[in-house]
């Protein structure tokens, strides 16, 4: 039986640890019949982390760190629940003909042939910390079990008392694993979509969703009303959308969550936006900006008047870039004031006002007073209607920075979009100073990104700029690890084209032009436009020819 840990101990040896009491610890697991790793960690031989690392060491594979790790659930549920508990092992990545499996004794040979003969797939095994595979298996046991108990009390009827009351009540429990689960695997969104025969949960992840779960369809009605309590809107409406928020304290981490309701033919539909700026870097400089780019954006949020335009469509960033420029601008010398629809983050030394339409504090009818506030800097969330942006204009025009979005395509568009909305042409062109259009794109895992020469073919159909950036002799591609869960994709970065509006866009501005000559117009003046920033950036192995068509085409 000693033979059977020697490598182990010679590994922990060559690490450091005192080798007579390793040695004396498996003379003790010998005699006693006692695990090693138990006898080592209880006899504080060796931490865990020095355990995980010399089991690494000694079969040759490499350690997984489980904190905050994005655990595929496709992956767990591909080994039985009988398995993962016997043996102590754990799905955390899939592919098709692969599962990377979390271990804490990769000599276990029997437990990666039971996992082998159950989901007919080769077996990468990866050492992991014990404690922390302990936590995400009883994780997932209580998910199961609160299920399971939801379904046996299916006769108790859904009500405000039975709901909220008990705090350890399976659907509160289950729930609250949940939104847990949506923060640490930083997931953006989190979705509850009710079919006809279940409720399927699923989190957007880095602009792409993954299911996670599949929730039975008699669950249904306590989960949206569990959510519902929490965000503090009505229980027995469910024929109107409602909007709602909820704050959450995970681990002294205080996290805002943004729930938007929907009726749908199944039933109501729930999206949980997750406003998570713990990890949140509010600098313009951090956001992935060119020099260029950069540059050309700073040169108008430091004028003391005028209307700077973020466009962009849902989930390109707008906010965070607004909120990032907000708090380069802001000092105790400046008086911002945000009117939002919802207020996404709280920033300190900023005025931020919710719009509440039941009480007609829509943007139309507090920005006269915002105006009235003596204000030098004006946000507004965004700008909907002819009226926000008649006002808007009018802020811009009387000596106040006005910082807004719009919902266009590409920046020469925003001009054309505010005359379409019925703004005086010429008006669009003195209050306008510069639009900045954005995307978001899947940022190249640092850890297995691989490079490679591109073929001719490939950059002729991605439309390769060879003017402005040359010929590349490499690129870079996606490959999938265990840091990525194999997608081969880890965070966002965002793509930015940015055009100042000079005297001859302004010009085009008044006489009506189109976008298009805008454009034209633009691109002589500098402008560099989404996707040949994109594509500058996948020059840098920042992300991929691939994500940069997908998003910016």
């Amino acid at each position: 039986m000693y033979q059977t840990f020697r490598p182990l101990l010679d590994a922990l040896k060559q690490r450091g640890a005192d080798a007579q009491a390793v040695d004396r610890a498996a003379e003790e697991a010998e005699r006693t019949g006692r695990s090693i790793r138990a006898v080592l960690i209880n006899d504080q031989v060796v931490t865990e982390e020095q355990l995980t690392e010399a089991s690494a060491d000694a079969y040759g594979i490499a350690t997984l760190d489980l904190v905050g790790y994005a655990v595929d659930p496709a992956a767990v549920k591909k080994i039985p629940m009988a398995l993962v508990l016997r043996h102590r092992v754990l799905g955390i990545a899939l592919n098709e003909h692969e599962i990377t499996v979390g271990i804490t004794d990769p000599g276990d040979v029997l437990a990666l042939d039971d996992v082998r003969a159950a989901t007919g797939l080769t077996v990468r095994p990866v050492v992991v910390a014990r404690s922390e595979l302990r936590k995400i298996i009883d994780r997932i046991k209580r998910e199961e079990n609160d299920l399971g108990d939801i379904a046996d009390n299916d006769d108790t009827p859904t009500t405000v008392s039975n709901i909220s009351a008990n705090e350890d009540a399976p659907i509160v429990r289950y729930v609250n694993s949940l939104i847990e689960q949506a923060i640490v695997n930083r997931a953006s969104d989190l979705h509850l979509e009710p079919g006809e025969h279940s409720m399927r949960v699923r989190y957007r992840i880095d602009g792409v969703l993954h299911e996670v779960d599949t929730v039975p369809k008699h669950v249904q009605s306590a989960l949206i009303s569990r959510l519902k309590i929490m965000s503090n809107v009505d229980i027995t409406e469910r024929r109107v959308p409602q909007n709602g928020r909820i704050t959450v304290d995970l681990n002294q981490r205080v996290v805002d969550l943004r729930t938007a309701t929907l009726p749908t033919v199944w039933g109501e539909k729930i999206v949980l936006r997750v406003l998570d700026t713990s990890g949140m870097d509010l600098k313009l400089t951090k956001l992935g900006f060119s020099k260029n780019n950069y540059e050309r954006f700073a040169a108008s949020f430091n004028k003391p008047h005028g209307m700077l335009l973020v466009t962009g469509p849902t989930g390109s960033g707008k906010s965070t870039t607004l909120y990032a420029t907000l708090a380069e601008i802001s000092k105790p010398t400046v008086n911002i004031i945000t009117v939002e629809d919802p207020v996404e983050y709280r920033l300190p030394g900023v005025n931020q006002v919710q719009v509440d339409h039941k009480a007609g504090l829509t943007f139309a009818a507090v920005l006269p007073a915002i105006l009235r506030s003596d204000p030098d800097v004006v946000l507004i969330g965004e700008i909907r209607d002819r009226t926000t942006a008649q006002l808007a204009v009018e802020a811009a025009l009387t000596g106040h920075l006005v910082l807004s979005t719009l919902h266009t395509n590409d920046a020469p568009s925003a001009v054309t979009r505010l005359v379409e909305m019925g703004i005086e042409p010429f008006l669009v062109g003195s209050s306008v100073d510069c639009v900045l259009a954005q995307r978001l794109a899947r940022r190249l895992c640092d850890w297995c990104k691989t490079e490679y020469p591109p073929t001719e073919a490939e950059l002729i159909g991605a439309r390769w700029p060879y003017d402005v950036l040359g010929t590349p002799e490499t690129l870079w591609r996606p490959v999938g690890c265990r840091s990525c869960a194999n997608t081969g994709y880890r965070g966002r970065i965002a793509l930015h084209e940015v055009m100042p509006v000079s005297p001859d866009i302004e010009k085009l501005a008044i006489d009506r032009a189109s976008a298009h000559e805008i454009q034209a117009v633009a691109y002589r003046e500098g402008l560099l436009d989404l996707r040949v920033d994109g594509l500058s950036k996948a020059a840098e192995g920042q992300t991929s020819i691939p994500e940069v068509v997908r998003v910016a085409v």
